[in-house]
């Protein structure tokens, strides 16, 4: 009897695939964001990573119940059936595409310190920024485990500079001891500052959902994706908590704020010198990490709704060795005209908002498979235990304060995104059933 086959992606590649996907090109600028915020981001953070590990176990606990290629989307249709399954993954899948043109943009923008005409010569950054877009894509349609060797090198790499940074704050906090750190100030905390801090370290953790999407090519996705899931969100929660408590407690509010490259400006604060060159390169390496991650998601999420029936079938099918090619050329497509339109002067201010409504879009995943934990351990579908009823909450109240984080004016229109597919799946429905009729 032969062996089965291993699948491409192995524990380490998922591992890889959720922290390169949650760490991107954002934590070489948040602590700038964060400035003003104070002790109130460092409360925001620990209640994000809270969050994240509680979405963390509710993705965990539905991967080993439902091992299906999909994540939101399996998890959704199973609890509230097709429709609503659909419409989370059309908003996710939108989600995705639109955030990779963001990615993308800021990985080309972080080498045009190396390479000044990027900045200088007009349409040059989008000429390039759409061939690095394509030049992901491809490793991406090489296979699977092309991309996660891709993800576990510069997952490696992008770690480096933030390991240094972490160090150089404890080398301080034992050379000056806690005179370094900012004061605490129990007046300064308040509701609005944390839930206003909490929406930007939210978008920081975007990802925990990442390995049980391309389940189909994970080897042993029942025991893999869980471990890599909370495993994953572990590693980035605490890099992020380290990296970014570290820079705005123990440097001045006047440094950070503004600042365009914070993690630069706290090294040369604290005598470290200029490593302007340096951050900028490890900077441009975690973002095409992050946009590598992302294309894989991308792609495997049409590809698995095209399998289940709720999106056209050519879109599904896939090469020789099993990746979805048509999905992935399909979303770069689109990816590319949104960079293109980004860099119309006219259309900039549009692609930015529609790049924060179609992140904020992600919340309905969450919300949705939280409650999915609820509804089908009630059913007995799935273990359900006192303490799993209790994260699976957590998880729900998290994402609801989340959208309040986010503005009424986000969720509305993330809404409005995500009501928008139906159309597409009114047309896929009428579709089958004439092809059940023929048939």
């Amino acid at each position: 009897m032969t062996k089965p086959t291993a699948k491409p992606l192995g524990l380490w590649m998922c591992v890889a695939l959720v922290v390169g996907n949650m760490i991107g090109s954002g934590v070489f600028m948040l602590p700038a964001s964060l400035a003003p915020y104070g002790w109130n981001a460092v409360l925001a953070w620990l209640i994000t990573i809270g969050g994240a590990l509680c979405l963390a176990l509710v993705f965990a606990r539905l991967a080993h119940a439902f091992p299906r290629p999909g994540g939101p989307f399996v998890y959704t249709e199973e609890a509230f059936g097709r429709p609503a399954g659909f419409m989370v993954a059309w908003s996710y899948w939108i989600s995705v595409w639109v955030a990779n043109a963001a990615i993308a943009i800021a990985s080309v923008s972080y080498a045009s310190v190396f390479f000044p005409a990027l900045a200088k010569t007009p349409g040059l950054a989008a000429l390039v920024t759409v061939a690095v877009l394509w030049g992901v894509t491809a490793i991406n349609c090489v296979g699977a485990r092309a991309a996660g060797w891709t993800q576990l090198l510069t997952t490696i790499l992008k770690l480096m500079p933030l390991a240094a940074v972490a160090a150089l704050a404890g080398l301080i906090l034992l050379r000056k001891g806690p005179a370094a750190i900012a004061p605490f100030e129990p007046s300064a905390l308040s509701g609005g500052g944390v839930t206003a801090a909490a929406a930007l370290t939210l978008w920081a953790l975007l990802g925990v959902e990442s390995a049980t999407i391309p389940a189909e090519q994970v080897d042993r996705p029942e025991r893999n994706i869980p471990r890599a899931t909370l495993l994953g969100t572990a590693v980035a929660g605490f890099v992020y908590l380290i990296v970014s408590a570290g820079v705005l407690l123990l440097t001045p509010v006047s440094v950070l704020k503004g600042s365009n490259a914070p993690l630069v400006d706290f090294v040369a604060y604290h005598g470290g010198g200029d490593l302007r060159l340096v951050l900028a390169a490890f900077a441009a390496i975690s973002a095409l990490g992050a946009l590598n991650g992302w294309v894989l998601l991308q792609g495997e999420m049409p590809a698995a709704m095209a399998r289940e029936g709720v999106f056209p079938a050519w879109i599904g099918k896939t090469s020789a060795n099993g990746t979805p090619v048509r999905a992935h050329l399909v979303s770069s497509a689109l990816v590319t005209v949104l960079v293109l339109m980004n860099y119309a002067k006219s259309m900039a201010d549009a692609f930015t908002f529609m790049a924060l409504l179609a992140t904020a879009s992600c919340l309905f995943a969450y919300l949705s498979s939280a409650l999915a934990v609820l509804k089908l351990g009630r059913e007995g579908r799935m273990p359900l235990s006192p303490a799993l009823t209790v994260v699976a909450i957590l998880a729900a109240v998290y994402s609801v304060w989340t959208f309040y984080g986010a503005g009424w004016s986000v969720t509305f229109w993330g809404l409005a995104l995500m009501v928008a597919g139906a159309p597409i799946y009114l047309l896929m429905r009428r579709a089958r059933r004439r092809g059940s009729e023929a048939s």
